[in-house]
């Protein structure tokens, strides 16, 4: 299958279903009331890492994704069929981008192996939930929610432990076919290599670590030039850099100046790359050491007083590979793993929330006589319908929405105290103007 690390997609949730208006209609029951049942649930669409994969090549031919609706609610109070949800699996390392303004939406990465992304509509409430003393025989039920749809970019960043960094016809791909199983292909032209490729090294003792070979870079490649983004981006979730040097200079480039070069690159596209440690392979020293102008020393003389170690090896051979990969198992174990996790910018529930969309807060009393603050309007009802309270990420952006749609301040104006009590929609919440995170926050859902 071929590699692929990037593309477009359409997601749509379910729509809730409609609730059903219906009465009972029974011999000997001449009055037996409303019974529409409410609508059911539609689908979500959700996002799981699959271990399985390493490209997003089943999204090349396809575009639209979509969850199942929720059926219509039924007479005698059934309720309605919930729509299935439609589950996208994507390789670790997934980023997924709100097309149109770039911002994040998950990152499947690390601990982050399953998102929701888009939560399908509840369904209407069916006539029997509105009968009043008054209104014994209502002739209307509720429609269900409408259906949510996101257009999305979906990049990989390939998770590796190492990264093996140079300009094309370094020897990338015949020092990753040497070290590990991996089959990259190889020939002796720029950008024979236009996919990374991925490798397992096996030291023994279950002493191994995960390798990257990183498309052959080339100056301008940090402004785009050559792919150039699409290739450096796979570089940050590394942890250490292995930079392979043609010491041969059969095309008449010099080796002290391709490593300024790349480095140089890193630098402009992201300088926390440059933090990460860097072993010099100097490659194709079976050729090199014919050279009249000792390439290798020119290379120590320059880099060595800079911190950088330089290993002499040749990946055809097989000189000096062992000593560079027992010293970059030595660095991995002593080098703290970093996690790269981009967090969440965009999120989608607040394109269904209008922000001139009412709410009113009233001041009443509980069972218990304590005072309580309830809010209510469409603004509220129809965030609580795509929120999931129950999980620390919905909490915490339900939380979010309070603030920054004024209602704290309103609350505040109103006279409400931190630990008073909120009411919405079945809901009670302790209020909190700066809202608690982490810990807080799980004590506060586990007391709701």
């Amino acid at each position: 299958m071929a590699f692929l690390d990037y593309a477009r997609i359409h997601i749509r949730s379910g729509k809730g279903g409609d609730g059903h208006v219906s009465f009972r209609r029974e011999k000997y029951v001449p009055a037996g009331g409303p019974d529409g049942g409410d609508g059911g649930k539609g689908g979500d669409v959700i996002f799981e890492t699959d271990p399985s994969m390493n490209t997003l090549f089943v999204y090349k031919h396809r575009y639209q994704f979509k969850a199942e609706d929720g059926g219509p609610g039924e007479k005698r109070r059934r309720h309605g069929k919930n729509g299935n949800d439609i589950i996208l699996k994507v390789p670790e390392g997934t980023i997924l981008k709100e097309e149109h303004s770039g911002r994040i939406v998950a990152d499947l990465s690390g601990e982050n192996t399953r998102q929701v992304i888009l939560r399908g509509g509840k369904g209407g409430r069916g006539n029997m939930n509105f009968a009043t003393p008054t209104n014994q025989a209502p002739q209307y039920a509720e429609p269900g929610k409408s259906a949510m749809e996101l257009d999305l970019i979906l990049e990989l960043k390939l998770v590796a432990d190492v990264g093996l960094i140079g300009f094309p016809n370094a020897g990338k791909s015949t020092f990753l076919s040497r070290v590990t199983n991996a089959d990259p292909k190889i020939a002796p032209y720029p950008f024979t290599t236009i996919d990374p490729n991925l490798g397992v090294v096996d030291l023994g003792d279950g002493r191994g670590f995960v390798i990257a070979d990183m498309p052959g870079l080339i100056e301008g490649a940090s402004e785009g030039v050559g792919l150039g983004h699409r290739f450096l981006k796979h570089i940050e979730r590394t942890r250490v850099l292995i930079h392979l040097v043609d010491m041969a200079s059969f095309d008449g480039r010099d080796p002290v100046e391709d490593v300024f070069a790349i480095h140089a690159e890193l630098e402009k596209y992201n300088p926390d790359i440059m933090k990460k440690p860097i072993l010099i392979a100097a490659n194709k020293m079976d050729v090199a050491a014919y050279a009249e102008d000792n390439p290798l020393q020119r290379l120590k003389e320059t880099f060595e007083p800079m911190g950088y170690e330089i290993y002499p090896v040749s990946a055809v051979s097989g000189e000096g590979v062992q000593e560079l990969l027992e010293a970059v198992r030595n660095l991995l174990d002593t080098t703290a793993p970093e996690k790269v996790y981009y967090e969440q910018e965009f999120f989608p529930e607040e394109m269904t929330i209008p922000s001139d969309l009412p709410y009113t807060i009233t001041v009443g009393t509980d069972y218990r006589g304590d005072t309580e603050y309830v809010v209510e309007g469409p603004k509220i009802e129809r965030m609580l319908s795509y929120t999931n309270l129950d999980s620390e990420k919905g909490y915490l952006y339900f939380a979010r929405f309070m603030k920054e749609s004024g209602i704290n301040d309103e609350l505040k104006k109103m006279g409400i105290a931190d630990g008073g009590t909120v009411r919405m929609y079945g809901h009670s919440f302790e209020f909190w103007y700066d809202e608690p995170v982490g810990e807080d926050v799980e004590e506060n859902e586990t007391e709701q």
